[in-house]
Formats: structure tokens, sequence, C-alpha cells
């Protein structure tokens, strides 16, 4: 069992519950001596991309916001490394750190309840029911839409940028761009509105028309808040995350590259 970096870097390790993350977990643990995450200077994170930002929110809840360096063991894995049990060492030495910034998503439900939750992928708006929604688009508090009829809309960071806001047919955004992704999912009215790209320093807020008739859900990366009114999304200086990746498996290369993906 090998002390990393003799002892100066301590690594908490947690796993996903999948049986291929539990089993890596355990040869890890077999290989390396390893901390509580209270002790820890970095967090080496077994599973998927959902898994990664179970862990990030966990931190933000408690407020002690350590780096993160992932292997894939789940499906997609675009937020981690390649899983390998070697070398782990001088992996972790050579590793590349990147900081963002999450999204922060205030509401107000239609009950009058006031909510926040961070989001480090993307803040969206879904109807609830059969029923399309209707919602007021404003940004820096001037209406941009009046009424844009969707199944719902959505602003995604550049690290978000390739996951939910690709598949609704929204932009790649370099990372480091300062720029955040509005992208529209389904729009019925206006047809031709396919999103916008807009400043990281933009307050993007939406009021949703007919809120009983049309109800609408607002999640924040995996948390959901239902039946809203009122939401309201902005990019949270005061907090930072640092992702750590291998020199060949980068993340601002990896979101570049997905612009050529065919």
């Amino acid at each position: 069992m090998s002390n990393l970096d003799a002892g100066e870097i301590r690594l908490a390790l947690v796993a996903s519950p999948t049986p291929a993350a539990q089993s890596a977990a355990t040869e890890l643990r077999q290989r390396h001596e390893w901390v509580d995450i209270a002790q820890a200077d970095i967090v080496v994170v077994l599973g998927g991309d959902g898994f990664l930002l179970q862990t990030l929110h966990q931190m933000l809840d408690r407020r002690r916001i350590l780096p993160i360096y992932g292997m894939n063991l789940g499906t997609v894995g675009f937020l981690m490394n390649e899983w390998s049990p070697d070398l782990l060492e001088l992996r972790i030495a050579r590793a590349r750190r990147f900081t963002v910034s999450p999204l922060r998503m205030e509401v107000e439900t239609v009950g009058g309840e006031k909510i926040e939750h961070p989001a480090i992928n993307e803040v969206s708006l879904l109807r609830e029911t059969r029923e399309t929604a209707k919602l007021e688009v404003c940004v820096n508090k001037r209406v941009v839409l009046a009424e844009l009829v969707c199944d719902g809309i959505l602003v995604a960071t550049p690290a978000g940028s390739t996951a939910y806001n690709l598949s609704a047919h929204g932009p790649i955004l370099p990372l480091g761009s300062e720029m955040l992704a509005l992208t529209p999912i389904s729009p019925f009215r206006p047809r031709r509105w396919r999103g916008a790209i807009l400043p990281e320093r933009t307050r993007i807020s939406f009021r949703v028309l007919e809120p009983v008739k049309r109800p609408v859900s607002a999640v924040a990366d995996q948390r959901e808040v239902r039946d809203v009114a009122t939401v309201s999304v902005a990019i949270d200086r005061s907090t930072q995350l640092t992702l750590m990746f291998d020199p060949e498996h980068a993340l601002d290369d990896r979101i570049a590259m997905e612009q050529f993906a065919v």
C-alpha cells in the first residue's frame, strides 16, 4: 500500500453504488491509503457524469469544496478521466485543473415558496403535463420574448453545453468562453427562434404564463422544483469548482472536439 507523495496529498475515495465502481474502489483501497473527505485535499470519484455531479452538489451543500479527479465507470463519462488503477499518483500530479462557477437558480413557486439551487451543467424549465408551456423570457430585466410556447427551455454553462443542451440542438460553448447558452426545447412559437448565446454575467429570468393551466417544473442539474411561477438564473461568482483531467484527456479539448463529432 502506497502513500501518495509521501503523505503530502491526502486523498478521499468515493464510488458510485454500481458493481463496476464498487469493484474498482475495492482494488484502489488495497493499493493506496485514503482519508475521510473531511480531511482530504483531493477527492477521487469513481462512476459516471451523474455521480460526479452528485458529489459536487454534496460538497456545495457542505461548503467544503475540494478538487475532483474522476475516473469513468459509468456510461458516457464526459467529465471523467479513463479508468485505470495504475499510476494514480503520477496521473494526479500531472493533471490539469479547470475551474468553473455554477449557476444559481432562484425559484418562486405558484404557492409563494422561494427556493434556491446551484447547477453545474444547466437549469431547465420543463412542462409538467401534455399542455405546452408558455413562458415570458427576460434578459437583464428586459423582456426579449413576450411569449415562448414550447416544451421547455434551458440555460447551460460551457461545461454543460455538450449535455442536455447539445441534445436540444443548442451550441457547444468552449470552456473559458465566458458565455451561456439559452436553448429552447421543442419551440412551437416563435417557431424560428433557436436560442441565444449570452455573456455569462447575464441574468436570465422566466415568468410562467398560465402556471395553473400549464404547470412548469424547474430543474437544476438533478434537483427539481415543481409548479414554478418565476425562475431567475445567473452565474454564482462566489463559488468555484475544480475538476482535474489527464493532459491528454483535458476538458477544454474534449468540448472543442465535440464540434466535429458526427
